[in-house]
């Protein structure tokens, strides 16, 4: 254990003497400056700019052109958030949730806690996932490895169960949502056979719906609607400059989120498939249910933004090490940075450790430094991007409107995904008006097609036995929990009634 102690102890201090070479760290420097950049615009997601910049680092060494591109995905997941508490438009499609309690928080007059909580939260995540890929990236990979649809089919189940706990409101209704996310997420090409479905044989139904113009349409354009209607006044939007940073009541209330967030997505994000999205569902969910007051989440509680903002900066960590050990790819953006590596002529897997040592202990140490570049370069801008919310809305709205669609066109210069953000923005206002949340809509859509992808696979597998579920051991104890989580409640509640009663009839 000593030995092994002092292996892993010699090659991070390898690696940061890699990372912090000159050429090394200006690439580190230039991807996380770019990944907060284009977080924070609405819609220009890490994969775009990573495929745009990959023909930039063909001049590069192997390890400044991966520290670059790993700096734009992780910078990404800390820019999301601040249009997300800002204007209600999530930066990226991780920040989503971050919407619910960041932008009421701004709205109360907190935007510096909630910027400042999602910066530190986003680093200590980050500090963690990589310490994670230090010390337990090889034998996590191969545990990874293990999840096949089945595992995955399950896993998704959890994540169903947590729908109605995104709801502040009627249960009925986020089921109801839940279900219309559901439908919604069918739309396209069949994932097997590839044939439409609700295509209406149009062209630009084919692909589907796209979740970047859906978010940004249910959240950022339904707000600018909204208040538009409401006409509200400005001073009841006005920022405090003062206490930019969390007090100590914010830090005691986000310490255990931060940290909970952190273990959540870094776990998750190994797994494939799953991206940085769901883990923030599922983190949000996990603070709601374990709050002393789920009642208030949804009307700018500060855990549910340090929960959320930790877990989908801990997931982009995990879900480097199946590259870097497995040379898998988990995720789109893993995809874009296995081509990377395969550019530069470097095939990542088990043996990138052996055969090219600076490059994997380089990239694993350039993601602290970088984490702290973030820090460093996001807490200076918090009164900068608090001052934004002081642009009267006659500027304000138009900009972000103007700024969605840039953002929702240049993903993939498609008119269809600017008329899908509107129908969404119209829908979206409705569904504020008659009191139906847009969250459990969105989690049902991203998990309904994976989870229609993974039973399907996992059928094929078994050819047509659901049996197969049950019969692998980690899919048997994640349905399992899944069953736990849905009866659980109502098991409860039932136990209080009678002890309930029990009580009633002996006092009497």
């Amino acid at each position: 254990m000593g030995l092994l102690s002092a292996l892993v102890f010699d090659a991070v201090a390898f690696g940061f003497g890699v990372a912090v070479e000159p050429g090394n760290l200006l690439a580190c420097f230039l991807g996380v400056f770019v990944g907060t950049l284009i977080g924070v615009l609405p819609g220009i997601g890490p994969v775009a700019t990573m495929s745009l910049l990959l023909p930039v680092t063909f001049a590069m060494s192997p390890t400044a052109a991966i520290i670059m591109l790993a700096g734009i995905y992780y910078g990404a997941m800390y820019g999301g958030s601040t249009t997300s508490i800002l204007v209600n438009i999530p930066g990226e499609a991780a920040s989503v949730i971050t919407c619910l309690d960041g932008y009421r928080m701004a709205r109360q007059g907190r935007a510096g806690a909630a910027l400042g909580i999602a910066a530190f939260g986003s680093f200590l995540a980050g500090t963690f996932s990589v310490v994670g890929i230090m010390l337990l990236a090889p034998p996590l990979a191969r545990v990874a490895l293990n999840f096949g649809p089945p595992e995955i089919f399950a896993l998704l189940l959890i994540g169903f169960t947590m729908v109605t706990w995104l709801s502040s409101g009627s249960r009925l209704k986020a089921v109801a949502m839940a279900l219309l996310g559901l439908f919604l997420g069918t739309i396209g090409l069949d994932p097997i056979t590839a044939t439409p479905r609700f295509t209406f044989d149009t062209l630009a139904l084919s692909d589907g719906i796209g979740l970047v113009p859906m978010i940004m349409g249910l959240f950022g354009v339904a707000e600018v609607l909204v208040n538009i209607e409401e006409g509200i006044r400005p001073e009841v939007f006005r920022p405090r400059i003062r206490g930019l940073l969390p007090s100590w009541p914010d830090w005691k209330a986000s310490a255990g989120p931060i940290a909970r967030g952190s273990v959540l997505g870094f776990f998750l994000g190994i797994l494939p498939g799953i991206g940085s999205i769901i883990p923030t569902f599922i983190s949000y969910a996990v603070e709601k249910r374990v709050s002393k007051h789920p009642e208030r989440f949804g009307t700018g509680v500060i855990e549910g933004v340090a929960g959320p903002e930790a877990a989908n900066n801990a997931a982009t960590g995990g879900a480097i090490i199946p590259l870097l050990t497995l040379g898998i790819a988990p995720n789109v953006v893993m995809a874009v940075l296995l081509g990377a590596f395969l550019i530069q002529g470097v095939q990542p897997g088990p043996l990138l450790i052996a055969e090219h040592p600076s490059l994997f202990w380089g990239v694993v140490a350039s993601m602290y430094v970088g984490n702290v570049m973030l820090l460093v370069l996001n807490l200076p801008l918090i009164g900068l991007w608090v001052q934004l919310l002081r642009v009267p809305y006659a500027i304000l709205f138009p900009l972000i409107l103007l700024f969605s669609v840039v953002g929702v066109y240049g993903v993939a210069e498609n008119i269809w995904d600017v008329v899908v953000m509107l129908v969404f923005g119209a829908v979206g206002y409705a569904m504020r008006r008659l009191a139906y949340e847009p969250a459990p809509l969105v989690l049902a859509f991203v998990l309904g097609r994976l989870a229609e992808e993974s039973i399907r696979q996992s059928l094929l597998m078994s050819r047509g036995s659901f049996a197969i579920l049950v019969e692998r051991p980690v899919a048997g104890l994640l349905i399992a929990l899944a069953l736990a989580i849905m009866i659980a409640p109502a098991a409860v509640g039932r136990v209080r009634s009678v002890l309930a009663l029990t009580r009633s009839a002996s006092a009497g």
